[in-house]
């Protein structure tokens, strides 16, 4: 836990909510164990939709499609999602979930490993949110900062591991050690890339604002 639970608790308190039909995938999710965002991710993504109007959307990592839903209703009205999934259990129910909510023409699923998908991938999106396996992240960093168009924004969730990020590799288990070390080399590599601006935030189990620089510091135009 990233924040004291009577703040979190506090923070929700003033959420607006979401439609119907997302309220009834969110309590699925949770009840079946299926990892989605959390209340103040959801939060965060609905104020950077509104704020940066995306049209072009890609994200990475689709579990039952509730992000993507969420982004669609909250984006302006012709605003297209791409989203990849691998995990082939969960790639039927998430376009289930995306035919139900009529935005099957919105939302573009795309089949494999996120890893060959993006580098099959062409054109520039407004908005990238990485929200796929956490030790897999720095990899999918070049190919994302080639598709993200100057002036877009990559949004990173569960990037501080429920606090976790801050201990010594040996203080967590052993299973994680490797989760742990590429997360504290991705959001090294965040915040010290010369084409982006980055900022780290602990909101739900900590996200990063990235913004692709117009110009690498540095260069002369």
């Amino acid at each position: 836990m990233i924040m004291d639970e009577r703040m979190v608790a506090f923070i929700n308190s003033f959420d607006k909510g979401n439609p119907p039909y997302l309220n009834e995938l969110e309590k699925y999710a949770r009840e079946t164990d299926v990892p989605i965002i959390r209340t103040q991710m959801q939060g965060l993504l609905k104020f950077l939709l509104a704020f940066l109007k995306p049209h072009n959307i890609l994200e990475v990592g689709t579990a039952v499609g509730f992000s993507a839903l969420l982004m669609s209703e909250y984006a302006p009205e012709d605003c297209h999602i791409t989203t990849i999934e691998k995990y082939e259990k969960r790639i039927p129910l998430a376009r289930e979930n995306f035919a139900k909510a009529g935005k099957a023409d919105k939302i573009t699923l795309l089949e494999g490993d996120a890893a060959e998908v993006l580098k099959e991938l062409e054109g520039s999106y407004d908005l990238i949110f990485m929200d796929a396996a956490k030790g897999q992240y720095l990899h999918f960093l070049p190919d994302i900062l080639r598709l993200l168009r100057p002036g877009g924004l990559l949004v990173s969730d569960n990037v501080l591991q429920d606090g976790d990020i801050i201990e010594s590799r040996f203080a967590v288990t052993r299973r994680n050690r490797t989760i742990h070390a590429r997360m504290r080399e991705y959001l090294y590599e965040l915040t010290h890339h010369p084409a982006l601006e980055t900022c780290i935030l602990p909101v739900g189990d900590g996200a990063t604002l990235s913004v692709k620089l117009d110009q690498i510091e540095g260069e002369v135009q």
